[in-house]
């Protein structure tokens, strides 16, 4: 599978790199914030991230790899799925790092907002951990099980329990599910909490699925923590850049996609998180 993610990516960067160096010269109109403005190149680009491991790896960046390239990085931390994207789009921030197309697109349906991905980086596979149970087999009728409450990741939670036998879902549910959508719950209650708080959770509850980054954050192996783990394969999860439509080509943006889908930053990813909490998924997003 790392095999498979690493030829993948590489054949990506390698579009992504062709593709980003014909966004034309500095006084290509398209070179402009999304109000419509020309981009100043000597103000520090803005990120909006969650904690680990996007604002790490964007750190890591600006620490080490930004400089060179003619890029100044300023990495803001937010700890929720909503408030990265609000920024973006009204400007307090100028990108954004922390969340997958189905996520984005289901935002931008809700919110009436214009957030567009740039360039895929990581994905974080979601897994099921308790603190009781030590067995998939060992969940029993009447105990409870949690999962996030936004939109995307409960569908993606109720498709690893139904492809793990924990639930049924209905003939034709995919990973667009919600609870109306269990077809035989095997006598289990669920439980839906925001996303950030399902690894304090697992103190009150018997399971709880959970994304990685927060998986990481609570000192959670999902290789050797998890009941359950997302396949890889064929995910549509992968975590990108995003920036409001009409700064795609802002030459600050640029940069950082291709750094972002960089060798260096692949090694960082891989010698960071070697537990297969985070995996280099780089490339256009689908």
């Amino acid at each position: 599978m790392r095999t498979h993610l690493k030829i993948a990516a590489a054949a990506a960067t390698t579009a992504l790199a062709i593709g980003l160096s014909g966004c034309g010269t500095s006084s290509d109109p398209a070179e402009k914030t999304a109000d419509g403005a020309k981009a100043d190149e000597s103000k520090p680009l803005t990120v909006a991230a969650s904690p680990t491991p996007h604002a790490d790896i964007l750190n890591f960046i600006k620490d080490n790899l930004a400089a060179d390239a003619g890029l100044k990085l300023d990495v803001k931390e937010f700890t929720d799925y909503v408030l990265p994207n609000t920024a973006t789009e009204s400007g307090e921030v100028d990108a954004n790092y922390f969340q997958n197309k189905p996520y984005l697109d289901d935002f931008n349906k809700k919110n009436d907002t214009h957030i567009v991905p740039v360039v895929n980086v990581h994905l974080e596979p979601l897994a099921l951990y308790s603190k009781t149970v030590k067995d998939l087999s060992a969940l029993k009728s009447g105990q409870t099980v949690a999962i996030p409450n936004d939109t995307v990741n409960e569908g993606r939670a109720l498709k690893l329990l139904a492809d793990n036998d924990v639930i049924t879902l209905a003939d034709g549910v995919e990973g667009n599910g919600t609870l109306a959508d269990i077809k035989d719950d095997k006598g289990l209650k669920f439980k839906e909490l925001e996303a950030a708080t399902l690894p304090r959770a697992l103190n009150d509850v018997d399971a709880a699925v959970i994304n990685g980054n927060y998986a990481i954050e609570a000192d959670l192996n999902p290789a050797e923590d998890s009941l359950a783990l997302e396949k890889t394969e064929d995910n549509p999860y992968a975590n990108f850049l995003a920036v409001k439509e009409g700064s795609e080509k802002d030459p600050r943006v640029v940069k950082l996609a291709k750094l972002l889908n960089s060798p260096e930053v692949e090694k960082y990813i891989k010698d960071s998180y070697k537990n297969g909490a985070v995996l280099p998924a780089f490339g256009p997003p689908a």
